[in-house]
C-alpha cells in the first residue's frame, strides 16, 4: 500500500487488466497475476452467500505469491510498462 500511496502523489494509479506473458516477465508476476484472479472469483462467490470465512481464505492463499512478488521482483522498474503493469497488479491486490 506504501508503494501505492507514493505513485498516487504523482498521478493517478494505472487501472485495467493486467498484462501476463510479456517478454522477460518474472515468473513471480505471473503467479500472483493468475492467484489475484483466482482468489477474485472465489472471494465474489463467497461474499455472495456471506460466507466471510471463506473469502478470507481465499485472500490468505495470496500470501505466498504476494511475497514471492516482492521478493523477485522490482516494482519501480525502468520501463514503463513493466511498471505500469505491477502497478495494475498491486492495485488489484
Amino acid at each position: 500500500s506504501n508503494i501505492l500511496k507514493a505513485e498516487e502523489k504523482k498521478g493517478p494509479l494505472p487501472v485495467g487488466a493486467v498484462a501476463t506473458g510479456l517478454p522477460n516477465q518474472p515468473e513471480a508476476e505471473t503467479t500472483l497475476a493468475f492467484a489475484v484472479e483466482r482468489a477474485r472469483g472465489a472471494v465474489d462467490q463467497a461474499l455472495e452467500t456471506e460466507d466471510f470465512a471463506a473469502a478470507m481464505t481465499a485472500l490468505a492463499g495470496l500470501r505466498a505469491p504476494v511475497d514471492a512478488f516482492f521478493t523477485d521482483v522490482l516494482v519501480n522498474s525502468d520501463v514503463a510498462a513493466e511498471r505500469e503493469n505491477r502497478l495494475k497488479l498491486l492495485g488489484q491486490v
